[in-house]
């Protein structure tokens, strides 16, 4: 008895809704954008995917709308839409979430996606192109006549330092980073700091930025005791918006490297 399950005209998905910009984003880079059928309202790269229907914010999302799409994939994101990928679960719809939380892992969540389309050859392109970037911005870093130390502020109540790919990319871009330590904690909780230890560890630059949220530059620079600090005593507070760094995928390789090294370079002399 021959037995055939598999639909060759379904053998990638093509209704795809993607809840985090890295993956929509990855889709338009490889011209796939067709397949998706629906967004996070928080997407943004590049700008032609706010004509895509918007069916959640980061934490929720509306699974009527989602429903309505009839999806044949959705791409979560994270610890933080666990529950979206819960429910999904529950109401029995195809979903992938990926939590990649350094840059080795961002390019491993790029070849997955470029599987996922049969676009192998471009996501291999695209890889070799950041890495190219990388080298080329390391390659001037190494020429700076110091490394800044940096203290990059992911989030301001609490104190929260860099994830992973932030710091690799800090170290990339000319800096280094004031808590080494926190390197390989995976959640945002065990990456809390205390203001204290900041005025401690004394660094030339603060770098912030607050997912969601312009960063308040004067409220930094008013937090009490921290006029010690050598980055507010020479005026080196800077922000990066946070779809430029906080995105662990296109945007974090490119717009996102770019920026620390520019201003790791201006506070390097």
């Amino acid at each position: 008895m021959n037995l055939t399950f598999a639909d060759k005209s379904r053998s990638f998905p093509s209704r795809i809704v993607c809840l985090s910009d890295e993956a929509s984003e990855l889709l338009y880079l490889f011209g796939e954008q067709d397949r998706i059928v629906g967004v996070s309202g928080f997407s943004t790269r590049p700008p032609e995917v706010r004509s895509k229907p918007k069916v959640s914010t980061f934490r929720e999302a509306n699974f009527e709308a989602i429903e309505k799409l009839d999806p044949d994939l959705i791409i979560t994101y994270s610890d933080v839409q666990a529950e979206i990928t819960k429910e999904a679960i529950h109401r029995g719809l195809p979903v992938l979430n990926f939590n990649q939380r350094s840059v080795t892992e961002i390019f491993e969540f790029i070849t997955l996606i470029a599987r996922l389309v049969n676009q192998q050859e471009k996501g291999n392109e695209l890889i070799a192109s950041y890495e190219a970037e990388l080298q080329a911005i390391a390659n001037s870093a190494a020429d700076f006549a110091r490394r800044p130390r940096v203290f990059f502020e992911e989030w301001n109540d609490p104190l929260i330092s860099g994830i992973q790919w932030v710091e690799e990319l800090i170290e990339i871009a000319g800096g280094e980073t004031i808590f080494p330590e926190f390197r390989l904690c995976r959640k945002a909780k065990e990456r809390v700091a205390s203001p204290e230890q900041i005025i401690e560890r004394n660094p030339d630059v603060i770098i912030a930025s607050w997912c969601g949220m312009k960063v308040n530059k004067e409220a930094i620079c008013s937090r009490p005791g921290w006029e010690r600090i050598a980055a507010l005593r020479q005026g080196h507070v800077y922000e990066i918006r946070s779809s430029y760094i906080l995105q662990p995928g296109p945007a974090c390789l490119s717009d996102g490297v770019r920026e620390l090294h520019r201003i790791l370079a201006q506070v390097a002399g």
